[in-house]
């Protein structure tokens, strides 16, 4: 059975209440509802991890190394200027991929800049919650 962590960095805790037009009205504890259910169907272990601080993100990606087989990364407003979180990526040697449920693309430009996405396998940006079944389907069919 393949082993998945998923981590969602800070403010995602928020979903539901912040912004609802650009994130939707779904909550964390309705999307990590959504992973459990697809994950079960599909006999993936699945482990869910959600903060506000980077550093406990890194901690956690660190106990990624040499137990789970694939990481999706949602990291919020660290995809942007987060080095540390980058560094800790490309160290693990567990393939990452990156999700976000707005389109990053669009809105401030200061969003435009991704400084995780380039230690990732990929990036799968604003098809809401959908994006992490797509990311789990990848890391089933990998």
């Amino acid at each position: 059975m393949k082993k998945i962590m998923v981590v969602n960095g800070p403010n995602l805790n928020l979903l539901g209440q912040k912004d609802p037009t650009l994130y939707g009205c779904f909550t964390l504890d309705d999307l990590n509802q959504k992973i459990l259910d697809f994950a079960d169907k599909n006999e993936l272990e699945v482990k869910l991890f959600q903060s506000n601080y980077e550093g406990e993100i890194v901690e956690e990606l660190h106990k990624a190394r040499g137990n789970f087989d694939g990481i999706i990364i949602n990291p919020a407003a660290l995809t942007h200027n987060s080095y540390v979180l980058r560094s800790a990526i490309e160290s693990i040697q567990v393939p990452c991929l990156e999700v976000h449920i707005s389109n990053v693309h669009k809105g401030d430009d200061f969003r435009k800049q991704d400084v995780i996405g380039p230690a990732c396998v990929g990036v799968i940006t604003g098809l809401g919650w959908l994006g992490y079944l797509l990311a789990l389907e990848y890391f089933l069919k990998l």
